[in-house]
């Protein structure tokens, strides 16, 4: 699908979901006003049903800054919001953002020139995970280890071009519009999901690893496992939706599940002597073993590490994504998607 051409700088607008985001969210908007885009640019903040003081942050930024803007967004929900705030943006160009995410000075305008030059629907970067503290750090390093969220090209680094789909995402208006903006019934992986829509309305998806934004992720192992299961949860929709698009690395998690699952039952057994040591029903307890070995051994290969304790809580976190994003899964492949929704923020 051939898009017009855009001007040198155009306008741009960033649209950003907030709920219960009060720690983060003004260094967020910070990044934003900061970006050395030379083009017009204004910000509009979809606000969500917060119980901190996400609001009143809001609400103070906007009236001391004309860029930036208020709409309500009571269904609370991240596509809901981002349709609103993109509705009610002015300009041609859409810059998501998180508000626990920062973006390089740069960003921007690396962005508007990748859309530019390839002709374009869609750009987006390399996800840097960043922790303060020592559980966040160790949730960091696995959401930048190919061994912790599989491998996807914005969550390392790799050559610019066609993409599947893109973190955050620079993306022209018209191609969004065109598509019917982000599926409001889709409460997670939203991201990937309108992007498979601009692919095959006859768009392109670029990855520009030149790109850099810093997330700031979850800062407890709790909080972490209500993120994964609500997304493993909703990419089993999506699997039901949308079957073979998914790539193949999406349904090795439910797969360990069962696995694991397979293995437990099989060592209760056997513990309690209902199945004999010496047959070939040990053999079931392969599984947990080969898993127990290879998270040792992915811990080991983990950079940013010091000492046994940093190791045991990557291996921690590891297990925490792998283990319920798979039971999410397989919740959302039999029972579909509800109302499960990631109350890890809240």
């Amino acid at each position: 699908m051939t898009l017009p051409p855009l001007p040198e700088f155009p306008a741009v607008t960033y649209v950003m979901p907030v709920l219960n985001e009060e720690d983060s969210l003004e260094r967020a908007v910070l990044t934003i006003l900061e970006q050395d885009y030379p083009g017009e640019k204004e910000l509009v903040l979809a606000l969500g049903p917060s119980r901190d003081a996400s609001d009143k942050i809001a609400e103070r930024l906007a009236a001391g800054e004309e860029r930036v803007r208020i709409v309500r967004n009571p269904d609370r929900d991240i596509p809901a919001g981002l349709n609103r705030a993109i509705a009610a943006g002015r300009y041609d160009v859409i810059v998501r953002v998180d508000a626990h995410s920062e973006l390089t000075p740069d960003y921007t305008r690396r962005g508007v020139e990748a859309l530019r030059q390839h002709g374009v629907a869609n750009v987006g970067g390399i996800m840097r995970a960043a922790g303060a503290g020592r559980v966040q750090r160790a949730i960091a390093r696995g959401y930048n280890s190919p061994f912790g969220l599989g491998g996807g090209a914005y969550h390392g680094d790799g050559e610019p071009g066609p993409a599947e789909s893109a973190y955050l995402g620079i993306f022209r208006r018209e191609a969004v519009e065109a598509v019917g903006g982000y599926d409001p019934s889709i409460l997670r992986g939203e991201d990937w999901e309108l992007n498979l829509r601009l692919r095959r309305a006859g768009y392109l998806v670029w990855f520009e690893p030149a790109l850099a934004v810093t997330y700031w992720p979850r800062a407890s192992f709790g909080d972490l496992a209500r993120q994964f299961f609500a997304t493993g949860n909703w990419r089993a929709v999506l699997v039901r939706r949308y079957g073979r698009a998914n790539p193949w690395r999406f349904f090795m998690p439910g797969a360990l599940v069962l696995g694991l699952a397979l293995s437990c039952v099989a060592l209760i057994l056997l513990v309690l002597r209902i199945l004999p040591w010496a047959s070939l029903w040990s053999l079931l307890l392969v599984p947990a073993a080969a898993y127990l070995l290879g998270i040792a051994l992915a811990t080991l290969q983990i950079r940013d590490q010091r000492g046994r304790r940093d190791r045991l809580l990557t291996a921690v976190a590891l297990v925490t994504m792998h283990v319920t994003w798979g039971t999410g899964f397989l919740r959302g492949i039999v029972l579909g998607g509800g109302r499960v929704v990631d109350r890890s923020r809240v």
